[in-house]
């Protein structure tokens, strides 16, 4: 007898590390900027030197703050610093200063949309702490460096809800996390950098129940594409154990993108491993709600609202809405070039089709697109005024996007301009008309569809550079014509 196939329902939850763009570090004075050379970002206070003392720095506080407030989380009156207590060769303390049992917000959500639909995902806490350094690896030698500069550097960490149910989400959420990070101009998103980092904790259970699995950790993954992957491995990984009737086991594992596999790297630390305690060199932290409608009043616009206004002041539908908002750049970008060339709907096809799928090709982010908002809506501004085609408008914008040159300029070098000269297109029209005789009769005894056909021979003719609206209303004048 066939035994009954087990379904089984994913569980995910995230841990993201943001790094905070605040100009020093998190309990110190050193530098936070990215790319200096090793060991020159240091002091006695964040190479944990005997004697010295911690200092908070009132922004980073602000700022994590403004990600709660952003995320609909509950900011306590009173939180604190602890010590979370490992052994690693970029530690210098041999401790991290975090925060554990009093967090500085809980209970937070932020919504998600996949092509199922939208989705709110828990967020259960926030919380400030520091970073610790970077270990650089020399096979050849072989020897390990370390590099403190980016020890105390501030991070925020995000913990989900294990509210996620795919891959897809989970790149989702991330997606929609950075987006908020960036709009409020507290983290620059780089996964590449580091800047933004996500570790996994995924679990299957069976389908309709409501138990947790046994989960894996998944690390080393730097992009969204990334993400998605080492989930989609692992959910195949832990559904082959189970329906084998293996048990999976608790472990910390890492993505190797290059086999496309994760891979085991140690088992999963618990709580009590790290010897959590209150830091006794940090006093608690008040907040009081005085700093925090101060801090609320500095939000600027979030995707949400923008999203909301971008329908309501330009007309446009809720999906151009959408993905004009996703990112505050292309937003940014967006109203730069409606503000040039007030015709919202046009501007964001053009963003959402040529723009943004050059950008994606070139996995470029828009503040490197060489195509400034004026320039695009010069070039839709020639259109417009029927100084060139929209389909010369198309080979126009690539070229700017290749060239960074203005489109008026490459319009005038490589002489695009629209034929316009009824005496012109007519001496054209005519010797079309004389070379298709069959055709000619053919679109008089009612095949009305060939009037495609002359005017393709006529934008043939002309390289493109036919008006089609003048060219389609002279072609139907002259066959309606008996003596023509």
């Amino acid at each position: 007898m066939r035994g009954t196939i087990m379904e089984w329902e994913t569980v995910i939850g995230l841990e993201v590390h943001a790094q905070l763009l605040t100009q020093s570090k998190i309990f110190c004075g050193c530098s936070t900027a990215f790319g200096a050379a090793p060991n020159t970002h240091t002091c006695p206070v964040c190479l944990g030197m005997p004697g010295v003392l911690p200092v908070l720095n009132r922004t980073v506080v602000e700022y994590a703050m403004k990600m709660a407030l952003a995320t609909h989380c509950r900011i306590a009156s009173r939180c604190r610093f602890a010590r979370k207590n490992y052994f690693y060769p970029d530690l210098p303390k041999n401790y991290q200063i975090s925060q554990y049992e009093e967090p500085l917000a809980t209970g937070g959500w932020l919504d998600i949309t996949t092509e199922n639909g939208t989705r709110r995902i828990g967020i259960t806490r926030i919380h400030m702490e520091e970073d610790a350094g970077k270990l650089v690896h020399d096979e050849a030698q072989p020897v390990s460096y370390v590099d403190f500069n980016r020890t105390g550097v501030p991070l925020i960490e995000i913990v989900s809800e294990p509210d996620i149910r795919t891959p897809e989400e989970a790149a989702a959420y991330l997606r929609t996390l950075r987006d908020i990070l960036r709009y409020l101009e507290i983290c620059d998103g780089n996964m590449e950098e580091g800047s933004f980092r996500c570790d996994a904790n995924i679990s299957l259970r069976p389908a309709g129940t409501t138990g947790f699995g046994v989960k894996t950790e998944l690390k080393n993954m730097n992009s969204f594409r990334h993400v998605q992957r080492a989930l989609e491995f692992e959910v195949r990984r832990q559904r082959a154990l189970l329906d084998k009737g293996e048990a999976v086991v608790q472990e910390t594992r890492l993505w190797d993108a290059g086999r496309g596999v994760t891979i085991s790297m140690r088992g999963k630390e618990e709580a009590h491993d790290y010897r959590y305690f209150p830091d006794p060199d940090l006093v608690p932290l008040t907040i009081d709600e005085a700093w925090i409608e101060e801090v609320r009043r500095s939000l600027p616009e979030l995707p949400d609202a923008k999203r909301e206004r971008f329908v309501a002041q330009y007309g446009l539908p809720a999906y151009d809405a959408a993905v004009l908002t996703a990112s505050k750049d292309v937003a940014d970008y967006f109203e730069a070039v409606t503000a040039d060339f007030p015709q919202p709907k046009t501007v964001s096809n053009w963003i959402m089709s040529e723009l943004l799928r050059e950008l994606k090709r070139d996995e470029r982010d828009i503040d490197q697109c060489p195509v400034p908002p004026a320039h695009l809506a010069e070039l839709l501004d020639l259109v417009d005024k029927n100084v060139i085609s929209g389909k010369i408008a198309k080979a126009v914008f690539k070229e700017m996007y290749e060239s960074g040159a203005a489109p008026s300029r490459i319009v005038e070098d490589k002489g695009l301009r629209q034929v316009t000269d009824e005496g012109v297109l007519m001496v054209i029209i005519d010797q079309v008309l004389q070379e298709n005789p069959k055709e000619v009769d053919a679109y008089r005894q009612g095949k009305e569809k060939l009037m495609g056909f002359f005017i393709g021979q006529v934008m043939q003719k002309t390289r493109g550079k036919a008006n089609p609206q003048l060219v389609n209303r002279l072609l139907k004048e002259k066959l309606s014509s008996p003596s023509a």
